[in-house]
């Protein structure tokens, strides 16, 4: 698994919270944290200015309060708390799979499971969304043909899948059956 890390572990870039307009890049590599910031100002002596760059130790990073209240500030408390796991060693390993493998394990789950594996992130949202998911999902359906294979081409294969697979009835309730006499 060590082989799916790749020299960075992530990154991010943003502009800065209002109302400065300064624009940030964070990057974590196996090491390090580095914060890179550019300054955005219409004033005179901040022009042509070089980026200013924080290099830490992922270790340095985790008692650095400074630091990382810049990075809280920047990116959110979501992002904080990602890069202080990734500076602890906490990979997520699933967000890190390619995208064919991730697509393979997708197709192995039912529909529904695949719809809630697709609220936990944006990859999954991403991938789920993706015509190649749908073409796949389309063409295990039990009565895939050739003319179904040319109507999702035409109209999109999630659309395809909408109109022609998914059991979009609504069961109507029994009738109720009375022995009274009327």
């Amino acid at each position: 698994m060590a082989s799916l890390l790749g020299d960075r572990l992530f990154e991010i870039s943003g502009q800065g919270p209002p109302p400065q307009k300064d624009f940030f890049q964070l990057v974590i590599t196996k090491n390090e944290v580095i914060l890179t910031s550019w300054r955005i100002s219409l004033r005179l002596e901040c022009r042509g200015l070089p980026p200013n760059q924080q290099k830490t130790s992922h270790q340095d990073f985790q008692n650095d309060k400074t630091l990382q209240y810049e990075v809280g500030a920047v990116f959110g408390q979501r992002i904080l708390d990602y890069t202080a796991a990734l500076c602890q060693g906490k990979f997520d390993y699933l967000e890190r799979l390619p995208d064919d493998i991730m697509l393979r394990i997708m197709y192995c789950l039912e529909l529904k499971d695949t719809a809630l594996l697709a609220q936990t992130s944006r990859r999954f949202k991403t991938l789920f969304s993706s015509e190649k998911f749908w073409e796949q999902t389309v063409r295990n359906c039990a009565g895939f043909n050739r003319d179904i294979e040319d109507i999702a081409n035409a109209m999109g294969w999630k659309s395809t899948f909408l109109t022609f697979f998914h059991n979009t009835s609504v069961a109507q309730p029994a009738q109720k059956q009375t022995n009274s006499p009327i």
